[in-house]
């Protein structure tokens, strides 16, 4: 079951509920058409028209089965596998692949790979999203780990919510950063201003923790270790914007754009997690992309 519970903001006044609810909750418009139709959405205890405009702290709720309307095939494709047993693989997701599918990415996805390469996955999350305990965006890339069969699932996204899983990112990001190391707890949710952004906000957000460590400074430029100790969306590159070091190429959060990257320089280098059967502490690495890589070594001429 799917639930959704949120209390609109001033900033939200006026917006057609399905509007509203779809921006919010990353579910499609006709998704949320038809579960105000079967009445399942409420606004303050009562049932939502279609039409509905949102006021300033309405209290919207609704519980449904997470039904897509879109089915993950399995498609060939090459996969960079870093570790794989009965229950669980772990891949490192090279640049430009979505994790799953969703509206306008219904094929060429990781889960469309994964179902080809594993034939059979963890059906928690559904049939658009078999075996994935978290994600990383698009243009990130490195570690990501998949359950392989219900029982893998249940103890991974146990060990996600208590914070055991130890994930580690590289980030390049603008500026300077003059201490060798820091913490960014700031909540995040939606961005009141823009929609498909996330932002550091009090307004129906969650808790975010962030910690960092400098590696190497540049001359305008910082690399930088990322743990992150919660997993919200987009939250190492909007944590890095609200310090003042947006991520390098990052074109929906970083203001600058000094080099072409195709996409931020952020990478899921290393992934620490209690395998779900054995009880062993499985750790894998995956190194810097080349891209990414050869971007250091030409700051470092530069910096000589």
């Amino acid at each position: 079951m799917r639930e959704i519970d949120i209390i609109a903001a001033a900033e939200d006044a006026g917006v057609r509920i399905d509007k509203y609810i779809s921006e919010q909750e990353e579910l499609s418009r006709s998704r949320v058409q038809s579960l105000l139709q079967e009445g399942l959405i409420l606004v303050n205890e009562k049932p939502a028209k279609a039409n509905y405009k949102v006021k300033a702290q309405d209290h919207i709720t609704a519980c449904f089965d997470d039904e897509m309307e879109l089915e993950a095939r399995p498609e060939a494709m090459e996969l960079d596998v870093r570790y794989e047993d009965e229950d669980v693989i772990v891949i490192n997701k090279p640049k430009n692949i979505v994790v799953h599918p969703a509206a306008g990415n219904q094929t060429g996805t990781l889960v469309n790979g994964l179902l080809y390469h594993c034939k059979d996955l963890s059906g928690i999350n559904g049939t658009l999203r078999p075996g994935i305990v978290h994600r990383i965006d698009k243009d990130t890339t490195g570690l990501l780990i998949v359950a392989k069969n219900d029982l893998a699932h249940a103890s991974l996204s146990k060990q996600l919510q208590s914070k055991t899983v130890n994930r580690l990112y590289y980030a390049l990001v603008h500026g300077v950063i003059q201490h060798d190391f820091g913490t960014i707890d700031a909540p995040i949710g939606r961005d009141v201003k823009d929609r498909q952004k996330m932002a550091v906000t009090s307004t129906n957000s969650k808790d975010a923790r962030t910690h960092f460590q400098v590696i190497e400074r540049f001359e305008n430029y910082t690399l930088v270790e990322c743990r992150l100790e919660t997993g919200r969306t987009h939250q190492i590159r909007v944590h890095m914007q609200y310090i003042g070091h947006p991520v390098v190429g990052d074109e929906k959060y970083s203001y600058r754009k000094t080099m072409q990257t195709n996409g931020q320089l952020l990478h899921a280098h290393q992934l620490t997690f209690q395998h779900p059967r054995t009880g062993e502490m499985i750790t894998v690495e995956a190194e810097l992309p080349k891209q990414f890589a050869d971007i250091l070594e030409e700051l470092r001429q530069e910096s000589r």
